[in-house]
C-alpha cells in the first residue's frame, strides 16, 4: 500500500513538486531531483529494494540508485523536487490508472512510497526498432501518486475505444497499459526526405489516456546545439554555452516563445 501524500505544484515553465508529508511518510525520488527540504526529513540513498530492481531502473534511464525522503520529525515536514529542464510536471494517480501506467525513459521525478519503477519492453519489432520509445519504456506500478516530467506544453488525450492518434514519436510521453502502441511509416518520398518529421509516426489506439508533449528534450537540444554551432563548440567553456550571448539564445529560442 502506497503512502497517502500530498503535493502542489509550483511554477509555469520550470516548475517543482512540492510534497507535504506526515510523520512515518515517505517519497522516493530519481537521484539528485531534489531542490529543498524541512529540518525532519530523513534522506537515504539505495537501490530501492536490491541489486535487480536498480538494474532495472538503470535499464530503464533512470539512476541505479533511488533516494527515499522520510519525514522523521513531529508533524508535517516538505520536500520539493524540480524539473530538469523547461516543460510540466504531471502528477499520475495509480490506482484510478489500474495500478501501472508507463512513460518515455527518464520521465520519472518522484513518487510515494509504495510505488515501483520498473522496465517494460515494447510489444511490436517495428515500436521498438523505429519508435521514439524505442524498446524500453518505464513501468510505474503501485496505487500511490507518482509524477513524470515532460518538456514544453502538456496535452492530455482521453481516447475512446478504436479511437486513434498519429503522433511524432518524440512528443509521446506516457500511456495507460490499455492504449495500444505501434508505429507506422511515412508515407511518400518526399514526406520522408524533407518533411523534417522522420521516416515513421507513433500511433496510439484507445481506450485510455495519452499525454503528449511539446518540447522533447531532443528537439530542445537539437536547438541549442545548432545556435553554438561547429566553430563555436571548438572554442573553449567560455565560447560555447556560456559565451553565446543574445544572438545565440535568439537562435535557440527563434521566434516561437511558448515553451
Amino acid at each position: 500500500m502506497a503512502d497517502d501524500i500530498d503535493y502542489k505544484i509550483h511554477g509555469n515553465e520550470m516548475q517543482l513538486v512540492e510534497i507535504e508529508l506526515d510523520q512515518g511518510e515517505t517519497v522516493r525520488a530519481e537521484a539528485g531531483a531534489m531542490m529543498f527540504m524541512g529540518d525532519g526529513i530523513k534522506m537515504d540513498t539505495s537501490t530501492g529494494g536490491g541489486l535487480l530492481k536498480g538494474l532495472k531502473r538503470a535499464f530503464s534511464g533512470e539512476s541505479f540508485f533511488i533516494t527515499s525522503f522520510t519525514q522523521n520529525g513531529k508533524g508535517k515536514g516538505t520536500v520539493a523536487f524540480g524539473a530538469p529542464y523547461p516543460g510540466k510536471i504531471i502528477p499520475i494517480d495509480l490506482a484510478s490508472e489500474g495500478g501501472s501506467f508507463l512513460c518515455q525513459k527518464d520521465a520519472f521525478l518522484c513518487a510515494a512510497n509504495g510505488v515501483d519503477i520498473t522496465v517494460a519492453f515494447s510489444k511490436k519489432i517495428g515500436a521498438g526498432l523505429f519508435g521514439g520509445e524505442g524498446f524500453i519504456l518505464q513501468r510505474l506500478k503501485g496505487n500511490g501518486l507518482a509524477f513524470v516530467h515532460a518538456g514544453g506544453t502538456i496535452i492530455k488525450k482521453e481516447l475512446a475505444p478504436g479511437e486513434t492518434l498519429r503522433i511524432d514519436t518524440g512528443c509521446l510521453v506516457a500511456f495507460s497499459e490499455s492504449v495500444n502502441y505501434d508505429i507506422e511509416f511515412v508515407g511518400g518520398f518526399k514526406n520522408a526526405l524533407f518533411g523534417g518529421e522522420g521516416i515513421v509516426l507513433a500511433t496510439v489506439s484507445g481506450p485510455g489516456t495519452v499525454y503528449l508533449q511539446s518540447l522533447p528534450f531532443s528537439r530542445l537540444a537539437d536547438r541549442i546545439a545548432a545556435a553554438i554551432g561547429p566553430n563555436n563548440s571548438s572554442r573553449g567553456e567560455k565560447s560555447g554555452i556560456a559565451g553565446m550571448g543574445e544572438n545565440a539564445l535568439g537562435g535557440i529560442l527563434g521566434g516561437d516563445r511558448n515553451f
